[in-house]
């Protein structure tokens, strides 16, 4: 059985070390501190699929480095506060707002998001989470957290990279499970939830390609920095995240595992 490794820390941890950021340039073509299944184009089409406005107070859960919320903010206008339970993400995150003069607009926070009341009494006029709510073991419990968050006519985007389209093993789950906790759910399960929440549910895409082009881009990346990577990282937790990535990229190049964005809009 695979052991846990770890994929959050040292990419947090030394976000600004040139081997992490040559590695996130290589395999999304761009960096915006990224550790998602998001490819670019999926980056650029998600403000418009929310309809975001520069009055717009949005909500990122799973906000990892920051770097993509202060992206949204400086580009669309709007206000974001991005969570995250990884504490080196948000101190790297806080520290990007302040150097780039948008801690007026962008606010990050330790947080964790599967708590009740978690946001308090605020009122979001959008919400999304890239590659996030899979670690949640109370999936409807956030889904109705959001739902009492979000203003009326507001719009919810996430993307879920463990929906199970085919057989897999025990080894192949393990594998698949080593960077953290995670839930698998079945198709239809998420759209389940969605309405169950509350929600209407707009869209569903099947983005699994994305997440089979990012694994072997990764996996191709980390490959030519494995020594500089293995003194950060240890050569155990290299090897481990390395075999994370082809488990990846093999599960969803087969459609064993499926990745989908749901889009989906608050209506009462």
């Amino acid at each position: 059985m695979a052991g846990k490794v770890d994929l959050y820390n040292p990419s947090y941890g030394h976000y600004e070390e040139d081997a992490y950021r040559e590695i996130r340039i290589e395999t999304y073509g761009q960096d915006l501190g990224q550790t998602s299944w998001v490819v670019s184009k999926e980056s650029r089409e998600i403000p418009r699929a929310l309809k975001l406005t520069p009055s717009s107070f949005v909500l990122e859960i799973g906000c990892g480095s920051g770097r993509y919320a202060l992206q949204v903010a400086e580009t669309i206008g709007c206000r974001v506060l991005g969570v995250d339970v990884n504490r080196a993400g948000i101190q790297n995150a806080n520290r990007l707002a302040e150097a780039g003069n948008l801690a007026g607009k962008v606010r990050f926070e330790h947080r964790d998001a599967s708590k009740r009341h978690a946001f308090g009494k605020k009122r979001f006029d959008a919400a999304f989470a890239n590659d996030v709510l899979c670690h949640i073991p109370d999936r409807l419990a956030i889904l109705e957290e959001l739902f009492r968050v979000l203003r009326r006519g507001a719009r919810l985007l996430f993307s879920d990279a463990l929906v199970i389209g085919g057989p897999i093993s025990d080894q192949e789950i393990a594998t698949r499970s080593s960077i953290g906790s995670y839930i698998f759910v079945p198709p239809g399960e998420n759209e389940r939830m969605i309405r169950q929440a509350g929600f209407r549910l707009l869209k569903v895409t099947d983005t699994t390609e994305n997440a089979t082009l990012i694994a072997e881009r990764r996996f191709a990346a980390r490959s030519k920095r494995k020594r500089a990577l293995s003194r950060v990282e240890g050569r155990a937790n290299f090897e481990g995240v390395q075999k994370f990535l082809a488990c990846v990229a093999r599960l969803t190049e087969e459609r064993r595992l499926l990745r989908f964005v749901y889009l989906a809009e608050k209506r009462s």
